[in-house]
């Protein structure tokens, strides 16, 4: 049985445009001038959500395709030390889009068996990566957009 059909489902799902905006959209038009605003009741500024997106999908990407690959400690090494600026935002986001691009490679790559263990992990596989992914992308993006809409009102 072909897993075609699977992988489709997982470039639809890492593509984020079936449930909600995508990514790259919300993240391309965000109002720079807020990115470190501290909201009240949030957590986070939507730039520590960009680069805590940016910094997993890395960590995941680079498990996924290098058994030397190290994360960062957890979880001080998943979110950013300083504020950002424009010009980190951008690059952030290059950075993000490129990995979601080799991402989205993975799951089209029919040679990568997708429910085979990775060799360096501990019963991790690719298609578990992908899903991860996915999910951890939606969940901080539901936060970012929350981030905008608050900024936009405030």
């Amino acid at each position: 049985m072909s897993d075609k059909p699977l992988r489709e489902h997982l470039l639809e799902l890492l593509e984020g445009k079936s449930a909600h905006i995508d990514l790259e959209k919300a993240v391309d038009s965000f109002p720079l001038d807020g990115i470190n605003t501290q909201i009240d009741g949030s957590p986070h500024t939507a730039w520590q959500l960009l680069e805590h997106i940016r910094i997993a999908q890395s960590d995941i990407l680079e498990f996924c395709k290098d058994p030397d690959h190290e994360s960062p400690p957890w979880p001080e090494g998943y979110w950013p030390k300083a504020d950002g600026t424009p010009d980190k935002w951008r690059e952030s986001v290059r950075q993000m889009l490129a990995d979601l691009e080799a991402l989205r490679e993975l799951a089209r790559d029919d040679s990568i068996d997708l429910f085979a263990p990775i060799a360096h992990g501990d019963g991790q596989t690719v298609l578990r990566e992908i899903l991860l992914v996915a999910d951890h992308n939606a969940y901080h993006l539901g936060q970012l957009m929350l981030v905008r809409r608050m900024l936009e009102h405030k």
